[in-house]
């Protein structure tokens, strides 16, 4: 399949720039995957989509204040985004800076700290910090806001560019379905007999990379640290086992998942995955998707598309330009059932 096999057309006016006031005032859009039916509902009916026994998985990554502003000690202003924290002192990164960086290049940084080149990796730059990385981010660091955000953070972002359950850091850029629930509606869902679970994503910035190649299945993806715990196994099998569905909020949880079951059955996991969902692609764990718009030909809308099939994906997404929703990060959300193909026998799960 090729890139263009997922375009839509988006006016710029529907990216939206800013949450929303309240978490959980957005809309929903409903997909069934198996038959193409859309339904328009708010944020607050999730609990209606649900049932006694079902499972919602929910990313527990933390977002860092990951942009950095410095001037270059040879001259020059530059920018740098965090991709991973690798030691006490030592980050992984995208820089931008008029004539690149070489190794031992000092970069001067706000609060008097100074970063210095150590090497590059790909297009991916290494450097080392005169101070704990972590600490310093989180001091002087502005939130990642995604670049089709046409604003700079400001003091909000730090709250609502982050969801309410985030205690894990290492994040550059949020789970997004995870922050339309507030603190209510986690309490609404267990009243109502949803269990919940928990992984952690910590997502990349090569999240917003487009496809590189024009066939799908060429393009790689950045690896990105990733946990599925044991008693998120445990729970999602006892879900399977009582008839209950497990419910991935957001493309991570998904991601997270469908590595940790590569093998053909879920086991707890701790390491990294590039895991690329494509149509094909047999879900052995996810029985139904949370998640929000994504990019055209982006390889998080590819992954719905694997979901709940490209042809219903799309006449969904050009549905909910015609009925006005907001995208993005910081847009609405959409409910997806699969496509009964798309499924794996659930006997390999224990």
């Amino acid at each position: 399949m090729r890139r263009a096999d997922f375009a839509y057309e988006l006016p710029q006016e529907l990216i939206a720039q800013r949450p929303l006031d309240d978490r959980s005032a957005s809309r929903l859009l409903v997909l069934d995957g198996a038959g193409g039916r859309v339904r328009d509902l708010k944020f607050t009916d999730l609990p209606s989509l649900l049932r006694v026994g079902d499972l919602v998985v929910l990313n527990h990554t933390r977002v860092l204040p990951a942009r950095l502003r410095g001037r270059k000690q040879t001259g020059g202003s530059c920018e740098i985004l965090l991709e991973r924290i690798l030691g006490e002192r030592r980050i992984l990164a995208q820089a931008r800076a008029s004539k690149g960086f070489r190794p031992g290049t000092g970069i001067d940084l706000p609060g008097d700290a100074r970063a210095t080149v150590i090497g590059r990796h790909d297009d991916l730059y290494e450097f080392e910090l005169d101070r704990p990385a972590l600490e310093y981010l989180e001091r002087h660091g502005s939130m990642p806001l995604p670049p089709y955000v046409a604003r700079l953070a400001d003091a909000s972002d730090r709250e609502r560019y982050q969801t309410v359950y985030a205690d894990t850091p290492g994040a550059v850029a949020a789970p997004t379905a995870g922050l339309h629930f507030d603190r209510q509606m986690l309490q609404r869902l267990e009243a109502a007999g949803v269990e919940l679970a928990r992984v952690t994503l910590h997502v990349g910035a090569g999240t917003f990379q487009p496809l590189r190649v024009d066939d799908i299945g060429l393009n790689r993806l950045h690896a990105e640290r990733y946990w599925v715990p044991a008693a998120t196994v445990a729970a999602i099998s006892a879900a399977h086992q009582r008839g209950g569905r497990v419910v991935a909020v957001g493309t991570t949880v998904v991601r997270s998942l469908e590595a940790a079951a590569a093998g053909g059955t879920l086991v707890p996991a701790d390491g990294e995955t590039d895991i690329f969902i494509r149509p094909g692609h047999r879900f052995h764990v996810v029985d139904a998707l949370l998640t929000n718009f994504h990019l055209p030909e982006s390889t998080l809308l590819i992954l719905v598309a694997a979901f709940a099939g490209r042809d219903a994906v799309l006449a969904a997404y050009h549905h909910a330009v015609r009925a006005r929703y907001r995208f993005y990060s910081y847009g609405d959300a959409m409910f997806v059932t699969p496509d009964p193909s798309a499924l794996a026998a659930r006997a390999a799960l224990p």
